[in-house]
């Protein structure tokens, strides 16, 4: 799922191509994507775009007369830039924003069909959708210490949370756990302050790091390499690779459809965290412990 640095740069991108032109038309080939009935489609179009911002992690299109364009990527939604005109893509396109200056397609490359797209109008409408997480750039340490506090959950589970902090997902929070030294099991409510200190300077740093590579990557083009799966990463995605700090393989916990990496020499104290599948699959023989 695209997360704070991707979508920081997905709003850059479009700023550069959309504000301040014309919204033509608004194709929808899947009967899944739209979740509201008014305003309609028809309603949005030949107007201005006046700006692009995001809500946790949905991209928000400002159009004049106080419209707002909601789009939630969620796992597999991606987008794509063309400079002329395009058809929605049969096999994964979901819809077509078409503006006086090109075409953004919308496509999931997913079976289930998440992504959604909402129209809405006034600023309490826009606001409805936003779940309330902290901006980690918006809040102080003060603010952060008290939401971790608060939290019944791992430290893993609070920084994923939208309710919570937006739009940190299961990657960064992978690479922010490792650069803080931390967990994921650790519980924000126990967590001491020299530890939320430490992680909340990671989050800043993590994001911040990685927003500038995204954007040197990009080079002022439309991104298209959108993944959660990045070859600088530290631990997410290198299930067995050696940590690129003490050279420990790499260890990864399941739950449900989602994976996590951490590595268990800078974050655990040499140990090696529950996976349910292969704990329950392994008993008494799952290791429990680096060799």
């Amino acid at each position: 799922m695209p997360e704070f640095p991707d979508l920081t740069v997905y709003v850059e991108s479009l700023e550069q191509r959309i504000q301040g032109r014309r919204l033509t038309a608004i194709r929808i080939t899947s009967p899944f994507l739209l979740r509201t009935v008014s305003p309609s489609v028809d309603d949005t179009v030949n107007r201005e775009v006046q700006g692009v911002s995001r809500l946790a992690k949905q991209l928000v299109m400002h159009l004049a007369g106080g419209l707002f364009i909601v789009i939630h990527l969620m796992v597999a939604g991606r987008l794509r830039w063309y400079d002329a005109p395009r058809p929605v893509p049969k096999r994964n396109g979901l819809a077509a924003f078409d503006f006086d200056a090109g075409t953004l397609i919308l496509t999931e490359a997913s079976r289930k069909k998440r992504a959604a797209l909402h129209l809405v109008e006034g600023a309490d409408a826009l606001a409805a959708l936003d779940p309330g997480g902290a901006e980690i750039f918006e809040i102080d340490f003060t603010e952060f210490r008290e939401r971790l506090a608060a939290t019944p959950h791992t430290v893993k589970r609070a920084l994923t949370d939208p309710r919570t902090f937006a739009a940190i997902g299961n990657a960064y929070s992978d690479e922010i756990l490792f650069e803080a030294g931390l967990s994921p099991f650790k519980m924000g409510r126990h967590m001491s302050d020299e530890e939320m200190r430490r992680l909340y300077d990671a989050c800043r740093a993590v994001l911040t790091r990685w927003t500038e590579t995204l954007r040197t990557d990009t080079g002022g083009k439309f991104p298209t390499k959108v993944t959660a799966f990045q070859p600088k990463m530290a631990v997410h995605g290198k299930y067995r690779q050696p940590c690129p700090v003490c050279g420990a393989p790499v260890q990864r916990v399941r739950r449900a459809e989602n994976e996590f990496n951490y590595c268990p020499g800078c974050q655990t104290g040499g140990r090696i965290l529950a996976d349910r599948s292969l704990s329950r699959l392994l008993k008494d023989s799952y290791p429990k412990r680096l060799p």
